[in-house]
């Protein structure tokens, strides 16, 4: 596949290339970071918003939320990236991840919590709001802060799917792929 838009090539002003360096730890920069520093003010808006730091959530919550948005929107390339670099950190295993994928909060491989945030992702997909009886169960199982990440978070993945998936961006090296069982 080829990117609808060229990325930009180093050097980068000294501000986008101290971000990549703090984000990248000696790797090279992902493609979509490398396309989005064409332009400095779209990539300081885009870190600004970017919620991978120590939050209201643990790092699994953080993760099933980006990967079953991400699935869900089937960017494949952003998803591909988070497992790879997460899955076996937070302790996704073969089932969860193709469940992620392509499986339903109900899979046998999900504890309650997991079905509470794959529920949320799943409503929040297909009706862009969430129910009383939801948000119920939310607010029994996280705070205010904890419900309002939650929220940015999938909102965010669902505008990095949007980026990935309209510029095309080739899978990065490493990366996972979608299982041979995921939704088409």
């Amino acid at each position: 596949m080829t990117a609808r838009i060229t990325p930009a090539e180093p050097p980068f002003p000294a501000g986008i290339q101290s971000s990549l360096d703090s984000l990248m730890r000696g790797k090279p920069p992902l493609v979509l970071f490398t396309t989005l520093a064409r332009d400095p003010r779209l990539f300081q808006k885009f870190f600004a918003g970017g919620l991978l730091d120590r939050g209201n959530l643990t790092v699994r919550q953080r993760e099933l939320v980006i990967a079953r948005t991400t699935a869900l929107c089937r960017s494949e390339y952003e998803w591909g990236v988070h497992i790879a670099l997460f899955a076996s950190q937070v302790g996704f295993d073969e089932a969860q991840v193709i469940s992620l994928a392509s499986g339903q909060p109900q899979d046998a491989c999900w504890s309650v919590g997991d079905r509470l945030l794959m529920e949320l992702c799943d409503v929040l997909h297909a009706h862009c709001t969430v129910d009383d009886a939801l948000w119920q169960s939310l607010k029994s199982s996280f705070s205010d802060e904890g419900i309002l990440e939650l929220l940015m978070l999938a909102g965010f993945y669902r505008t990095v799917s949007y980026l990935t998936n309209a510029l095309r961006l080739p899978a990065e090296p490493g990366s996972a792929s979608f299982p041979s069982s995921g939704r088409s």
